[in-house]
């Protein structure tokens, strides 16, 4: 066997693509677009294994495109120079037949890298696709994520590996010549931690382990054969996602120890500094919030120390923040409070903004009424006026219900003093 069956399994068609079908479904953002071959620069976001390159490959397909691939990990600018300047001469150029520049990890560029392809995708001297499992907001450079739509690929779901393994089982040119029973799929699918080509990787070496024609997939055979080789830390596995989870969580459950334990086995893993400090950031935020607004200035200043000075030192500045995270006051009613307000904002549409709130930069603005009555609130006593802000359809909602910490009590005391029962504080 010359492909590894993850290669062989690879889909050609849309029409054989699995999962992701809030893109490539009937009614999948993505699908009009395939059709129609009006194909925008695009980044794929999404964890291993979720179908990135092969969705990519069957859109230049599907569409009648020339095809460029480029790898982040050993291409540098003149490699970026040398494919463009092969698909401008391809033929396509400026139609609908324009050329696709495929660029996998391309979170892995650096500034200048991502820099040297802004004139061709601004000029369309190609549809630019990159494929990343960082978030792009991060990792891509504002003026080429400003020219590219972001899609998201979820990890497949339990149905969607289970149908993998049994067209694997069905079709696959050496696998179909065996008698091939998937008794149980609990353990591989576990393993595969929501990655397809994991998944069919290891699928393959169970099956070239055994001696007979006739196998029958069992968690036991899974676990003999597997699970007591998986590797100590794999920054693209499952353990990825689990020991991330668990330092997240202790440290939400203010237990210092099990998050150093827990950092201590991600930094031995070789994980991504960065990486680390991303998920401390978000954590500040959504866990301590304004219990401790401090948490977020700590959070925020050790990424940007971490990212300038990567390890080995910036395992103590890691640590340092884990356990002052660990020991902070905790309150997710920041975290609730906007989860809350965007639920408002779907159920009740565009509501018009009130009047007396309203901008009023022109001389007919002011005419309309734009601005009238809009109580200045440093006007008033203690820099507070009792004004409405919300539309009409929805005042009196109450969104924001502060924890119950020292600090949040502080909020909900001055709530309290300014609106009295207006919001049920």
């Amino acid at each position: 066997m010359n492909e590894p069956l993850a290669e062989r399994l690879r889909p050609k068609t849309l029409a054989d693509y699995v999962s992701q079908t809030h893109l490539v479904g009937t009614h999948g953002t993505l699908t009009q677009h395939i059709k129609q071959g009006l194909i925008p620069s695009m980044i794929f976001w999404g964890p291993p294994g979720t179908g990135k390159t092969t969705l990519a490959n069957i859109i230049a397909t599907e569409s009648g495109r020339p095809f460029f691939t480029l790898s982040a990990i050993n291409s540098g600018v003149k490699d970026i120079r040398d494919v463009i300047d092969k698909a401008k001469q391809s033929g396509g150029l400026f139609t609908t037949k324009n050329p696709i520049l495929f660029i996998d990890e391309i979170h892995r560029f650096s500034k200048s890298q991502q820099d040297s392809l802004l004139q061709a995708v601004e000029k369309g001297w190609i549809t630019l696709i990159g494929a990343t499992t960082e978030n792009p907001s991060f990792e891509v450079i504002p003026a080429l994520l400003s020219r590219c739509q972001v899609y998201v690929l979820n990890a497949f779901d339990k149905t969607d590996l289970e149908t993998l393994l049994r067209r694997a089982i069905k079709t696959d040119v050496y696998l179909s010549k065996k008698n091939i029973k998937l008794e149980e799929t609990n353990a591989i699918l576990r393993l595969s931690g929501g990655d397809a080509r994991k998944l069919l990787n290891i699928f393959e070496l169970i099956v070239n382990s055994e001696n007979s024609d006739d196998i029958t997939i069992t968690d036991a055979l899974v676990s003999e054969k597997i699970q007591n080789n998986t590797a100590r830390y794999d920054k693209t596995g499952e353990q990825h996602y689990d020991i991330i989870s668990a330092f997240i969580k202790s440290i939400r459950g203010s237990d210092p120890n099990a998050a150093v334990y827990w950092l201590a086995r991600m930094i031995e893993g070789g994980e991504d500094v960065k990486f680390i400090a991303r998920r401390l950031l978000i954590l500040a935020s959504e866990d301590i919030g304004n219990a401790n607004p401090t948490a977020l200035v700590i959070a925020n200043n050790t990424f940007q120390a971490v990212t300038a000075i990567g390890y080995p030192e910036s395992r103590i500045l890691l640590s340092q923040c884990a356990t002052y995270l660990a020991c902070s006051p905790k309150s997710n009613a920041a975290y609730m409070a906007i989860g809350k307000a965007q639920q408002l904002v779907r159920q009740t549409g565009d509501l018009s903004v009130p009047l007396e709130i309203r901008n009023a930069p022109t001389k007919l603005m002011k005419e309309l009424g734009y601005g009238d009555n809009y109580q200045y609130a440093h006007n008033y006593e203690n820099n507070f006026a009792n004004q409405e802000f919300m539309p009409d359809a929805i005042k009196n909602t109450k969104l924001y219900d502060p924890g119950n910490n020292s600090r949040e009590n502080t909020d909900r005391a001055f709530l309290k003093l300014r609106w009295k029962d207006k919001y049920g504080y």
